[in-house]
This record gives structure tokens, sequence and C-alpha cells, in this order.
């Protein structure tokens, strides 16, 4: 699609702001930080926000976790030098800092210097995983140098939490996210109080797309909370048996969306009660396998993939530290990669999908394995309902055209310049396919993930430059003692994003910070869709099939196929080529079929139309299918029946629906 210039329309418009607001008596606006200038307030010229858009992030997980795995805090009263504090258990030389060393290493084994401010000597750093990476002036700076849109994701992760053996928070997944909940209020609150008072901070926890673009507007930060976490209102599963109910869910949505949660991820590292999970591989892999053999009582349950999907690959063997492997027997052996869970998405996870469509929520795909992402995928196809994303690419890209189709949003994992850059470059065709204008990251900080490295040769980052949205200047970041550099140490921390995203103007040109800047609007405008969101209504039909199947217990005749009633079926008789026919009473502009399968499927199917009766049009024929839920789209067309033409079963039993829904 065409590209607009919105970098020279922003450079403009921001230096109109800039000269029609003086600056604050003293020094100039942001030069503690290193970016000077008013940060860019208003819309682009077509109404728009304008922004670059994070869509995973974790800024209280220092609290998550029993509290003293992520070392230093957000935020403090008494300043830098009490909030950034390495933990004491790093002391005097971090060889006792295991899970540091493990997830930067691969091995329990090594040393850092703990001191953090003044110094700064080892931390924060792009390959560091426990350390505080989201120091509020930090956030400040990435506000200040054009992000204008975070999605702060809640984390949890009971198990993990009772692995590490020093903890001063609780354990509990859902006291966890309430206690960070509290504490992101109260950064707004401290915040506020260093600018002035209440409501005169520069970043604001919103509730909805229409207070997140009052927001923007204004030239703040707006922040919604999500929530990443593996139990989910107590849903584990242990052997296979789940721990929660149909009733604990709707209780936890609640009281989660009271809270201002927005976005919730379904399952997370672990197989939980609602979904199998998409694996971890390599050193990490391996921890998180017998992290799953812990929560569930069992390991990833694998098996070679057979599809075009996959999730990765599952590691098959490794080292782990002396406190967890104790604990765990010797990793099973596994099939040939490609892998696939064996698991999918349960009743209690299709419970949980339709009730965050019912509350206007945003579903995060990512984590969820392909089979369950692609059940998900069906459900949203089948209500039309947009809001799904993936927040930082942890989910099967061949995924990404449903996704965009619906309405939803992909937002790229914090890779290093050349590596973002490429992976924009790839999946540009698809999103010109469906429309998409702007494109966002999930920098996954404090996430147990790196950040983005320095990149290697090439154009160097040169200081100062100008931010992305052309309307501030970004000079090197001081702080205490330590000066950083994105060309010798890339994303240290959140403050540097803006000399990432320099980094990769100047692998791939303006056209992909164009496309960054209108990151945020094209998130709000699937929140916005989401929100709105109206469940279509199938049209009323009578069935009639080609056979029915005898039953002396159970009606299995053809109305029950279109009564709305996922407890009733049709069966036919155990041959191959038999139909289930739907008339709709008049011609109507039929664009949509979703056919609830019952265990006997069909594997190859025609859905056909026709407005007599008598002539007939495919409209779509499908292959290879496997049952349950498969949802049919194809250009409108107009039809009075549409007729479900069976070629082969896909067991020995005849067809059977629960439901054929026309929409």
């Amino acid at each position: 699609m065409p590209r607009r210039p919105v970098i020279l329309g922003m450079a403009l418009l921001a230096a109109v702001a800039v000269l029609g607001t003086p600056p604050a008596q003293g020094a100039e606006p942001g030069a503690d930080v290193g970016v000077i200038g008013e940060p860019f307030r208003g819309t682009l010229p077509d109404g728009s926000v304008a922004g670059l858009l994070d869509a995973h992030n974790h800024v209280m997980s220092d609290v998550a976790f029993g509290g003293n795995l992520i070392c230093g805090k957000v935020f403090d009263a008494r300043g830098p030098a009490a909030a950034l504090q390495d933990c004491h258990d790093h002391e005097p030389n971090g060889e006792f800092a295991w899970f540091e060393n493990f997830t930067r290493h691969g091995s329990p084994v090594g040393t850092h210097d703990p001191t953090g401010w003044p110094t700064f000597t080892d931390w924060p750093a792009h390959d560091s995983l426990t350390h505080q990476a989201a120091y509020y002036k930090w956030i400040e700076r990435a506000w200040r140098g054009g992000l204008r849109l975070m999605v702060n994701h809640l984390v949890a992760n009971r198990q993990l939490c009772e692995i590490y053996p020093l903890k001063n928070k609780p354990c509990g997944e859902m006291e966890s996210l309430r206690l960070q909940a509290r504490m992101m209020r109260d950064l707004e609150a401290f915040i506020d109080a260093e600018n002035g008072g209440p409501g005169r901070g520069w970043l604001r926890i919103v509730r909805g797309e229409a207070e997140a673009r009052q927001v923007i507007e204004s030239g703040r930060l707006a922040v919604l909370l999500g929530v990443e976490t593996s139990e989910p209102f107590g849903c584990r599963q242990v052997l296979g048996v789940p721990q929660c109910t149909t009733a604990d869910i709707d209780r936890g949505l609640d009281e989660m969306h009271a809270l201002g949660v927005r976005s919730m991820f379904v399952c997370h590292k672990y197989d939980n009660a609602l979904c199998g999970v998409r694996f971890d591989s390599g050193a990490q892999g391996v921890f998180v396998n017998a992290g799953n053999f812990l929560s569930t009582g069992r390991f990833w349950q694998a098996r070679t993939c057979t599809g075009e999907l996959a999730d990765n690959t599952v590691t098959p063997d490794g080292v782990l530290p002396d406190p967890i492997a104790p604990l765990v027997p010797a990793l099973p052996l596994y099939p040939p990669a490609p892998h696939c869970n064996v698991h999918g998405l349960s009743a209690l996870g299709e419970h949980m999908v339709r009730g965050m469509m019912e509350r206007g929520m945003l579903i995060e795909l990512d984590h969820m394995s392909v089979k369950a992402a692609d059940r998900t995928l069906d459900i949203l196809e089948e209500a039309d309902y947009p809001g799904v994303v993936s927040s930082h690419s942890w989910s099967d890209p061949k995924l990404f055209p449903r996704i965009y189709a619906l309405g939803g949003m992909v937002a790229q994992y914090g890779h290093g310049a050349g590596a973002f850059a490429e992976e924009w470059r790839r999946s540009e065709p698809v999103r010109d396919q469906y429309g998409v204008d702007g494109y966002g990251f999930g920098i996954d900080a404090n996430g147990i993930g790196g950040l983005p490295g320095p990149r290697a040769g090439g154009d160097p980052v040169t200081y100062p430059f100008t931010s992305a949205d052309g309307s501030v200047r970004v000079e090197r970041y001081t702080m205490g003692e330590r000066t950083w550099d994105m060309n010798t140490d890339g994303m240290a921390h959140y403050g540097l994003m803006p000399d990432w995203i320099e980094d990769i103007r100047k692998v791939a040109g303006a056209e992909i910070v164009d496309d960054l800047v209108r990151g945020a609007e094209s998130y709000l405008r699937t929140m916005r869709a989401a929100e709105a969101h109206v469940p279509p209504v199938p049209f009323a039909g009578t069935a009639t099939a080609s056979s029915t199947e005898f039953n002396l217990l159970t009606d299995l005749r053809p109305r029950h196929a279109v009564d709305g009633d996922m407890r009733t079926r049709w069966a036919s008789t155990n041959r191959d080529g038999e139909w289930l026919r739907v008339d709709l009473g008049q011609p109507r502009p039929v664009s949509r079929v979703a056919l609830h399968w019952e265990a006997a499927y069909g594997a190859d199917y025609r859905v056909e139309t026709s407005v007599d009766g008598s002539t007939w049009q495919t409209a779509a024929a499908l292959s290879g299918r496997t049952g349950g839920l498969d949802v049919v789209t194809f250009p409108p067309t107009t039809a009075r029946y549409v007729r479900m033409q069976g070629e082969r079963r896909g067991t020995r039993h005849g067809y059977s629906l629960y439901e054929l829904r026309v929409y």
C-alpha cells in the first residue's frame, strides 16, 4: 500500500507545538534523561494518533515471582540509590545468582559486579534477565523519545516462585496480580506528585480505547493493563485434572476487568486447565519443561506435526541448576521434529475465550500451542471478533494472516535492529494485503527475556539524533557515573528505546519508522473494534439430509443441527458422500458457514450454495480436516440453500454435526 510521509508532517506539527510551549523554568525539558524538547502532542493530519507501541511489557515484575527474582525497583521515594540495588543473594560477585547465571549464560556458573547505582558496571544490560530494566526515569526517556502506548502485563508464575528459595511476596498468582495492579497505581501517583499533583504526570493508566486516545493526543503515555500468567484464576491442572471451574473463570474475568485489565493470555509457559502451551527451546526450554513437570505432574507431551503449523522444538536434554535438578526425573525422549503439543484448547479454555469476547477484551494468542491457537481462531472467526493480538510474536507466523483478517494486531518481539527489520520486511506483504497501517513491538522488559543487543558493523547510531516522531533531540544517556551508547551496549534498559528505533532506521530507512509511529493507532483500532463488537446472529433455517442414523436412545434428525443447542446433533448413516442441507427460507447474502463437528467428522467435504435447491455452486472445498470447529469463509454470495456435501469421512462412523450455522 502507498506509504504516507509521516515523519515530515509530524516534524512540522511538532515544531509548532514546541514553539507554542515555552520550556519549564530552569533546565530544558527532558535534559535529565537526555531527550531535549517537548514531546509531540495532538494528532496527525488524518486525525489518527501518533506514537510508538510497546504491546508487551512487565513494569512491576520486581514484585512478582516472590519478589526476589528481579533485582531493583521501578521507583522509590528515596531515589535511584535506594531503587537500583542488586539482590542481596547476588553479593559479593554474583556467583550465587544461579538463576541470573543460568538465563544469561546457560549455566548456573558466572559472576557479575552487583553494584547498580551509581556505577552500573554490569547491569542493567541487554542480556541480563534478572536486573531491573524499567526504572521509571527510563520509561520517561522512552516516552519522551516517542513511545505513546504501552501494554503492561501483570505477570505471575506460581511454580517459578516456589522454586526460587528467596521470597518476600506471595506466590499465589492472583495475589501477585492484584499487588502489581496496585503498584501501577502507586507509580502513577508518584509521577503525578513529581509533576505538580494528581493528574499532572506524563503516565496515565487507561481503561479503554477512547481514554487511551485522549491521553496520547495530550502528549502523554497511555498504559493499558494486561495479564500474562500461567494459572489464571487457579486454572492449573494436575495429571490432566482441572483445578478450576467455569464459575472461577467468570469471577476472575469480572475481577480483572474491574481492575482495568483489557488484555489476557489464556496460558503461559506451562500447560494448564485451559490450553496447552507453545514450547520453549534451548537451555531455557529445559528449565521450563522441568517447571511444567512440577506444575502439572508431567513433562510437555509432543508429537511430530503433520500439518503446516508447528510449535517450537523441544530440547531433548540439558543441564538443570542444582535447586531444580533433584526435583525432576530425566526428560522424556521426544519424536522427531517439528514438534506440536498434543494439548489444545479445553472446554474451560473455550469458556474463557468466550467470556473475554463478552467483555470486549483482547485475547492474546501468544504462548498457546498451535492446536489451541487454531481452535481459538476458529471461535473468533465464527463470531467475527477482531480482538485478537500476538503481542511479542510467540506464535507460528502462519497464523498471522488469520489475525489480520479478523482485524487483530501483531507486534514483533524486540529483536536487534537487523533481525527486527528483516521480519518487518518479510511480513509486509500480508499487512498490505489486509490494509494494516502500523507496526508495533513487544519489548518484554523485566519478562525474563533479552532486550535488543548492539548491532555489529554497518552504519552506527550517531548522537544526537531526532526522535522517531521528529519532535525532540536525543543525546547519549548518562545516569550516575554511566553513559550508555546503543552501538556498544544495545538496549541495556527501557530508556534506550529511542536509540534502538534510530538503530532500526539506520538499517531499514524511514519507511519502517513511519510504520512504527503508527503502531499505537493500529492497536487502538483493534481495541475499538473489540469494544464495539456485536455478536453475529446466524440465519434461521430448516434442515434436511441424505440420511439419518437410527438410534433408539437419541433423536439424530437433521433439525437438531440448526436448533442452536450444542447438546443435540444430526448424524448420517455410515457412508461417504452423505449431505446436510439448510433452507434459509428466502435468498440471503451468505459469506460464512460454521460447522461444529461431533466426533464423527468430515475429513473431505464441500460447502455448496444454491438459489433454487437444484443447481449448486461450490463455495469452498476442504480436505484433510480433523474435526472440531470448521469456519468456512468465502466471497459474499446470494443463496437460499447451503449444503455440507461429504466426500470422505474422518472415522468409520458417518457424518455428525452439532450445529451448521450460516452467516
